[in-house]
């Protein structure tokens, strides 16, 4: 039932989010003209209300160009890019919260009435008419607020994360083998290079063993791969700098590009290949795949993984990097011990609701951020399992040993995309420490 919910949100979320952005700007839009009608002189609400129609179009006209690529009419600008799409999300997330509080302002008075005369006999309740209208005035306010503090302050807050991997698998000669582990980094109109360029620098003073970079270099076509991939390049591990496609890459049509760039600045991209890397004299298998699409495009599941099956190395400690995040069930039914993924951006937007995380990743994936657990060789359709300890749900399970289970960790990203803003997560560096468990 959840993997069902899962593929209908995949298909709807689109779509109202479309619906949503139509109706929110309309909204606005009226607001703004309502607004201009207010003004003394004739010509001046002339203007205003032709200004507020014209603005819109002009934004309409930019988003178009902007998600046109490199077939974009007109030259592409940073600045405005983020102030575009800073009002759109912004703009539809106070328009929801409006309708909210209406809907329940209107259930509150039909159900609960309380019976107030105003001087002309009509039922009023003045005190409810005033809290409604200050909820409404707040509910509008606060995503303006927040994401304003998202779009200045949070999204550049870097974050070293350090995390201990226990594995039962882990040869003992790999134990204290440290990854620096980058992801999302989305250059371009809201990711500008000197920012990826500390982020960098901040992966290097971790002094990592090995560093990985696990997808989405770019948002789109007409961003700068070869500016991304140069920084990158950056990075010091004795082991080298590794990576994997996104599914941005796809978008952009680059994933060749990509590998090519990685060639050329002395790094290596992984597309469904593996390589042997030596560590304390102990070797270990590291595969690299494109991103794993989860439907064919006639809309049919699609089994992930099934390129690298001769690439695994029985006996010796795996590791995949997949950006997405959903190839780990089958990553741990293959018996790969640690997969390392990226993509979700840890929802990119995260609030607390009654002790309840809300983040748009949830639509998409149980894997938001952090680090997971499945029993290895466990089938991929088997769901009966705790996705943080791996252990099972029933009393009827057998019961496994979380340290000899698969384990994947979710990288948050660096970069944004939609609306450049991050709130209630910060973009991560990541320091993954592989320890043997006894």
């Amino acid at each position: 039932m959840a993997r069902i919910s899962w593929d209908l949100a995949r298909f709807t979320i689109p779509v109202v989010l479309l619906v949503l952005l139509f109706f929110s700007q309309r909204y606005w839009l009226r607001r703004g003209r309502a607004l201009a009608s207010r003004l003394l002189s004739t010509r001046a609400r002339r203007w205003a209300r032709a200004a507020c129609t014209t603005l819109l179009v002009l934004f309409i006209l930019f988003i178009i160009n902007d998600i046109s690529g490199r077939h974009a009419p007109l030259p592409r600008s940073r600045m405005l890019s983020e102030i575009v799409w800073l009002w759109l999300s912004t703009s539809m997330m106070a328009f929801v919260a409006i309708r909210a509080v209406q809907i329940v302002a209107w259930l509150w008075f039909r159900v609960l009435p309380r019976r107030a005369r105003d001087e002309s006999g009509a039922p009023v309740d003045l005190g409810r008419r005033r809290f409604v209208q200050t909820a409404t005035i707040v509910a509008g306010a606060a995503p303006f607020v927040g994401f304003a503090y998202g779009f200045l302050d949070e999204r550049w807050q870097f974050r070293v994360r350090r995390q201990d991997l226990a594995l039962e698998t882990l040869p003992a000669t790999l134990d204290g083998l440290r990854i620096a582990q980058l992801s999302d980094i989305h250059i371009g109109s809201f990711m500008p290079a000197r920012e990826v360029r500390r982020a960098v620098g901040m992966a290097n003073d971790l002094h990592a063993d090995l560093a990985v970079v696990t997808g989405d270099f770019i948002t789109g076509s007409g961003d700068p791969l070869e500016a991304c991939v140069a920084e990158l390049a950056q990075l010091r591990a004795p082991l080298g700098v590794w990576g994997c496609n996104g599914n941005h890459e796809i978008y952009a049509g680059a994933e060749e590009l990509a590998a090519q760039f990685f060639s050329r600045y002395g790094m290596k991209l992984l597309r469904q290949e593996g390589a042997e890397l030596t560590w304390n004299g102990a070797t270990f298998n590291l595969i690299g795949v494109d991103y794993q699409r989860e439907r064919n495009s006639d809309g049919t599941k699609r089994v992930t993984l099934t390129e690298i099956e001769p690439l695994i190395q029985p006996g010796k400690f795996q590791v995949l990097l997949s950006h997405n995040p959903n190839s780990f069930p089958r990553a741990a039914e293959m018996g790969i011990d640690l997969s390392l993924a990226g993509h979700t951006h840890g929802g990119q937007v995260r609030v607390e609701i009654l002790d309840v995380d809300v983040s748009p990743a949830r639509f998409f994936t149980p894997y938001i951020e952090g680090l997971f657990r499945r029993p290895r060789f466990a089938p991929s359709t088997d769901l009966n399992f705790d996705l943080r300890t791996g252990a099972p749900r029933h009393a009827s399970q057998a019961p496994s040993d979380p340290s000899a289970g698969s384990l994947l960790y979710v990288n948050r990203g660096l970069g944004t995309i939609a609306a450049p803003v991050r709130l209630g997560v910060p973009p991560e560096i990541t320091l993954l420490t592989l320890r043997r468990s006894a």
